[in-house]
């Protein structure tokens, strides 16, 4: 049993303001696995001006000091990863394989990527006799989810050191382990005092809090588009910066070619990763109405071999990650069935001989037209839609048609012509054949948020500009 009680302010573990706790379950058992404290608006108030007294000497370190901290960090992550692994697979029921995979893994990999821009990232330019710099836009509130904690995280704690910002982070207090145990990576690394809090709690306790404080300069949130108008709307009198990443309903184009087949199997199996809990799911996929029935033969067949709850098998999923998430998905199966859409594999109800743990059957509905709930809703289960169209013009209108953004697909033999469609998706950040790259500007268009993260990219919220007129003058 873990227990959290402790917030990390100015370089130190201290107790919380007022003595308030909450118990953390684990979706894969239904079993409270530990506890950790909540905090209050007097925690945020002592970690804001922790982060406000160190901003002063660490944004004026120099790009070979922060790099050296860096690494520090990168190897004592390193050297913490099954310790970091263990608490994904406890806090959101992750099959092993996941926890010390993906969900650890980026997490290496945004650091080494963030290392790399940080060496060539240029933080002043002339223009005529004009000086312009980037500079630290000062403390920052980072709030995060609980679907890719360690992603999370890492996206913006990493240029938020790098530009030479402070800051207070909240992370999710669904799956808060794996955020302690990072707080510990960056205490062993050395990270001077203040420079990075740590606050948990909850968003009304926490999250509100750090969103209107009057000293935080930027607020970074990662969730829903309700939670994110929120916090935009509490950090408004105070007019900071708000960068948001926000929800989606990824629309997947399945081009008519030779890759159909592939291109379906794909679609698929990439829908159901993290048990479809990735705000960037091809949660959308759209196939040429002449081979719906093909593709629901496919999928079928695809959704069909996806083990569930088995921690044996490397490709196995595991639950969603609570009660209330299982709820919200289950509610939404039934109204796709309501509304209906044909069920293609899985359905309502959690998969055979799982009768323990939010655990849902990774469900393809077909037939679904545009207008349904379950086309237009985020569902965040291993929940695929599949639409049709008869021409790409159809296919580009319908997956424009979504108040959502943050990604698009295009599957195709031909990536001339994937090109040519993806230039048309509305959204910020579109993947030809399900290809990754971390160098890749991350965010969304329209109700899916606004700011990028990764790489380079991602510094850029980090920082104000500044224009120092005549300052190469004679």
């Amino acid at each position: 049993m873990r227990e959290y009680v402790k917030f990390y302010i100015d370089g130190q573990w201290v107790d919380p303001a007022e003595p308030k706790t909450l118990d953390v379950e684990n979706p894969a058992t239904e079993q409270v696995c530990g506890k950790i404290a909540l905090g209050s608006a007097a925690d945020v108030d002592r970690a804001v001006a922790a982060a406000r007294r160190a901003f002063g000497g660490w944004s004026q370190t120099s790009r070979a000091e922060r790099l050296d901290l860096m690494q520090a960090i990168l190897a004592e992550y390193q050297r913490r990863s099954g310790d970091l692994a263990d608490a994904v697979h406890e806090e959101m029921g992750a099959p092993p394989a996941l926890a010390a995979g993906a969900q650890v893994q980026l997490g290496i990999g945004h650091m080494v990527t963030a290392i790399d821009a940080l060496k060539n990232f240029s933080f002043e330019e002339q223009r005529g006799q004009t000086l312009v710099t980037r500079e630290p836009i000062g403390v920052c509130g980072l709030i995060t989810p609980w679907n890719w904690p360690l992603n999370q995280i890492a996206v913006k704690v990493y240029p938020a050191l790098a530009t030479g910002c402070t800051m207070v982070l909240k992370p999710s207090e669904v799956a808060p382990f794996s955020a302690y145990i990072f707080t510990e990576i960056m205490a062993a690394a050395g990270v001077p005092a203040g420079v990075y809090n740590m606050v948990n709690g909850d968003g009304p306790g926490v999250g509100v809090a750090l969103a209107q404080h009057p000293d935080i300069d930027m607020v970074s949130f990662t969730g829903s588009t309700r939670a994110g108008v929120s916090v935009a709307e509490h950090a408004a009198p105070t007019v900071k910066r708000v960068t948001q990443e926000l929800g989606g309903k990824s629309p997947n184009i399945v081009l008519d070619d030779d890759a159909f087949v592939d291109s379906v199997t794909a679609g698929v199996a990439n829908m159901m990763v993290n048990s479809g809990q990735s705000c960037n799911a091809p949660s959308r996929m759209l196939v040429p109405n002449s081979r719906m029935e093909e593709a629901i033969a496919i999928a079928n067949a695809v959704a069909g071999q996806v083990k569930v709850g088995d921690p044996e098998d490397a490709r196995a999923i595991g639950p969603v990650a609570s009660k209330m998430q299982f709820e919200k998905v289950q509610g939404l199966i039934e109204k796709g069935i309501a509304e209906g859409a044909t069920v293609a594999a899985g359905g309502p109800g959690r998969p055979a001989g799982l009768d323990t743990g939010y655990y849902v059957k990774p469900t393809v509905f077909a037939h679904v037209n545009n207008q349904m709930t379950i086309a237009r809703e985020e569902i965040f289960g291993p929940v695929l839609c599949i639409l049709g169209y008869d021409d790409v013009d159809e296919a580009v209108e319908i997956a424009n048609d979504t108040d959502y953004g943050l990604a698009g697909y295009v599957s195709a033999a031909d990536v001339e012509a994937a090109r040519a469609v993806a230039r048309r998706i509305r959204a910020g950040w579109v993947t030809i054949n399900h290809a990754f790259d971390m160098n890749a500007p991350f965010g969304g268009y329209k109700r899916s948020g606004n700011g990028r993260e990764w790489s380079d990219a991602g510094f850029q919220e980090y920082l104000e500009t500044k224009s120092t007129l005549g300052a190469a003058a004679g």
